[in-house]
């Protein structure tokens, strides 16, 4: 393209550069994440481990229930049982496929109610500010007072055995520390200029936390409810082996690896087995929300 010009020459016009568009914040995010490698391998594992469990029967090979006293203790690499058996003579993969589906609901369960609970007490205390804040936030308060291990043992001490038993105490034992963090970034949302104008505009405030607070206190949030899945996971097994949780024989990974204690000294790598699974668990989830917290920095992603 050529503009005339008043002496009769062509120059070349202008070239109109446009700022290049910028890309949504979600976008952004998943971008991020599909350029981390351990994040990458992290969820992988991760899906691999909640398909065993939700695939049990196809994939176990074998009765978890069923035993033998002339294959029990049996070691690592047993024809027909890969993994051992146990104190009965039962196949530990076959237990192990079974009892992640436990431990498993046992750790995202009680974090996904606690997110509910806790998340929307904490934007509404930060949000709502005054006296509502102060009721809220110190009825919080109360349940800081006591160690987590601690009160999850009471509460299942006094509700009993049962996995639903377990994730009612780990559901309370979260909104606490859910509900601290929702409040804190609520209550600086609150100040921005955007929830001003919407305020201004006639919003009422169920509109204002739905449309312009809750998506900022969200990202977040989830971050560090991800991380609290791989205490679960630990809070679960360990009340499953003091024997507050899942009931024997159940297959469970706490219940597992507190049969298997006193076979220490005869097979520790088959005994070792169920704590093994309950570390690589919990290490994963602790990854991914590192993964999942570098790819949702807003600072990172501008």
């Amino acid at each position: 393209m050529f503009d005339a010009t008043l002496d009769g020459h062509a120059r070349p016009a202008p070239v109109v550069q446009t700022a290049p568009q910028r890309q949504g914040y979600w976008h952004s995010v998943g971008r991020k994440l599909r350029r981390d490698p351990l994040t990458i391998v992290v969820g992988f594992g991760l899906l691999c481990i909640i398909a065993t469990a939700v695939f049990a029967p196809l994939v176990a090979g074998a009765d978890p229930y069923a035993g033998s006293i002339l294959t029990r203790l049996a070691p690592i690499g047993t024809p027909g049982h890969w993994l051992g058996t146990d104190e009965n003579g039962r196949d530990m993969w076959a237990r192990l496929c079974y009892g992640g589906r436990l431990s498993l609901i046992a750790g995202t369960a009680p974090v996904a109610a606690a997110l509910l609970v806790g998340g929307l007490l904490g934007v509404i205390a930060g949000y709502t500010g005054g006296f509502v804040n102060a009721l809220i936030m110190r009825i919080m308060d109360v349940f800081y007072a006591f160690p987590s291990v601690l009160l999850a043992i009471a509460i299942c001490g006094v509700l009993g055995n049962g996995l639903t038993n377990v994730i009612i105490a780990l559901s309370v034992v979260f909104i606490p520390p859910l509900a601290r963090i929702s409040e804190t970034i609520a209550a600086q949302v609150r100040r921005l200029e955007f929830v001003e104008a919407a305020r201004a505009s006639g919003s009422s405030p169920a509109q204002v936390i739905r449309h312009h607070v809750l998506p900022n206190v969200l990202a977040p949030i989830l971050v560090y409810a991800t991380s609290l899945i791989s205490v679960s996971i630990i809070l679960a097994s360990g009340l499953s082996f003091l024997g507050l949780g899942v009931v024997p024989p159940t297959p469970e990974w706490g219940v597992m690896l507190n049969a298997l204690r006193e076979a220490i000294y005869v097979q520790p790598y088959v005994a070792a087995v169920p704590g093994a699974m309950i570390f690589l668990t919990s290490m994963c989830f602790n990854l991914l929300s590192d993964g999942l917290r570098s790819a949702m920095d807003v600072k990172l992603n501008i």
